[in-house]
Formats: C-alpha cells, sequence, structure tokens
C-alpha cells in the first residue's frame, strides 16, 4: 500500500500497472481489497488505482459528521496528490456516490465515469420508505460486531450461482469494517440525491449493472440512463449487486471495451 495525505488523513491506496489512470472506489463496508479482479485484470493496459476511503482499510478515520462537500474535497485531494490529471474513475455502488459527488464539486478532474451497481444517491434512486429503512438499519449494524451484520448482507450482494470461495473473500473484507468510518461515511452519503448532477454529466459515462442485483435493480439503471446524456448502459446476466467479484471477466471487458471506445475517438 502507497499513502499520501489530505486534509490531515492518511489515505491509503493500491497501484498497478502502467498506461492512462483508472481509480477504483469501493463500496460501503469494503476496502481496495474488493478490487483484486481488476488490479490484476485491467493493469496491462491501465495504471489501477484503487483507495481505501476514509475510514476504511488501512486509512485513517475522518470526522464522524463528515458532510458530502469534505467527501468530495478529499477525494479530489486524494487525486491531485496521487493520480495523474485527467483520470478515468469507477465507481461501485457507495463508490459511485463519490465519483458524482467529485463530478458536481470538480467536474474538470474525471475524463470518464463508470458507475457500477450505481445509486443516484439512495435519495435519488429509491422511495423515502426505502432509505429510511437503510439508513435506520445501517445505523443498527455499526453496533453489532460485524460477522453479525455481514452474514445479512451477503445474500443481497450475490446470486445464489456465486463462487463460494469469492463470497467467502468479500466476507472476510467485510468484517474488517471499522464503526467510525460507516459512521462518516453514512452522514455523508446516506441521504445524498445527485439527481440534479445527472443532467449535467458532460464525459463519456458507462453504466454497468448485473441483471440480479437486488439493493441496485434494473429500474434504477434504466433512470439514471435515461437521465446521463450518451451514457451507455451494459448489463450483465445472472449477476448480482457485486458484478466486479460475481463476474469479474465479463465485468473487465465491458470497462476494457469502453475505454477503448474514449481512446479510439
Amino acid at each position: 500500500m502507497e499513502t499520501v495525505e489530505v486534509d490531515g488523513l492518511r489515505i491509503a491506496y493500491q497501484r498497478v500497472g502502467q498506461g492512462p489512470a483508472l481509480v477504483l472506489f469501493h463500496g460501503v463496508g469494503e476496502d481496495s481489497r474488493i478490487w483484486g479482479p481488476q488490479l490484476e485484470g485491467l493493469s496491462d493496459e491501465f495504471t489501477v488505482f484503487a483507495w481505501d476511503a476514509p475510514g476504511c482499510g488501512q486509512s485513517d478515520d475522518s470526522a464522524p459528521e463528515l458532510s458530502a462537500g469534505e467527501l468530495g474535497a478529499l477525494t479530489a485531494g486524494f487525486l491531485r496528490a496521487a493520480v495523474p490529471a485527467k483520470p478515468h474513475l469507477l465507481g461501485l455502488s457507495w463508490g459511485s456516490m463519490v465519483a458524482l459527488e467529485l463530478y458536481r464539486g470538480y467536474p474538470g478532474v474525471p475524463a470518464s465515469l463508470v458507475l457500477v451497481s450505481a445509486y443516484a444517491g439512495w435519495a435519488g434512486s429509491l422511495p423515502p420508505e426505502e432509505v429510511e429503512r437503510r439508513f435506520a438499519q445501517v445505523l443498527a449494524e455499526i453496533e453489532q460486531p460485524p460477522e453479525v451484520f455481514v452474514t445479512e448482507w451477503l445474500p443481497t450482494l450475490f446470486t445464489d450461482k456465486s463462487d463460494p470461495a469469492v463470497v467467502a473473500e468479500v466476507s472476510r473484507i467485510m468484517a474488517d469494517v471499522r464503526p467510525a468510518g460507516m459512521r462518516a461515511l453514512l452522514s455523508a452519503s446516506g441521504r445524498a440525491d445527485y439527481r440534479p448532477v445527472l443532467p449535467t454529466i458532460s464525459i463519456p459515462t458507462l453504466l454497468v449493472y448485473g441483471t440480479d442485483d437486488q439493493r441496485s435493480p434494473l429500474s434504477v439503471a434504466h433512470e439514471l440512463h435515461r437521465q446521463i446524456p450518451g451514457s451507455r448502459l451494459a448489463v450483465i446476466p445472472d449477476v448480482g449487486h457485486l458484478a466486479p467479484m460475481e463476474a469479474p471477466d465479463a465485468f473487465n471487458a465491458q470497462v476494457r471495451n469502453f475505454l477503448h471506445g474514449i481512446a479510439a475517438a
């Protein structure tokens, strides 16, 4: 792991490969280890960066009452410190909200967006009662041992066809979640609504979803596709919320083809 300091916080990240910069933002309850198949599978053509978000993995904890704007500033600071100009940004689930927050505040920074199992924020994509249910659920889970709530999350992240070894690896990663980190990320993003941002996106954007995603269903995918001008939607059959882990070859091919298309344009 390499590190940079941003606003007094040490942010850890992995970097592999050579070529155009591709930055990976993981989901909540995870860290950069979740990206093993992408760090290996895409580093032949790209310099792949995978951060540990503040409060996750080997990065320092941020203030517990982190705001969306502060998260965006930390993300922008990380990119300035660690990553070459005009990187491609790829966000998974909660990481898609990191990418959208970054774009809202710093639209000139990214070259493109890849939004995976994405939301326009929970409040931008889900009914109000579901937003409040998820918010309350995470608040309650923060007080529990990780092994309790991780077991409850896994069936909503994978299909029953998933490789048990992959599910077990994700379970081990999520078991290392820190309450302080969860609390800060919930504070920043738990009620976020990025619908006003979507029509303003003017860079190439790829949306990737699994057909069997329980947490961010295809109805959400089609709405983001409708709202983001010129966006491309790729749907991977028979996989769930964590498509990059459940179907890495198909996922990596979608990302590679998208980035090749940008380079050729």
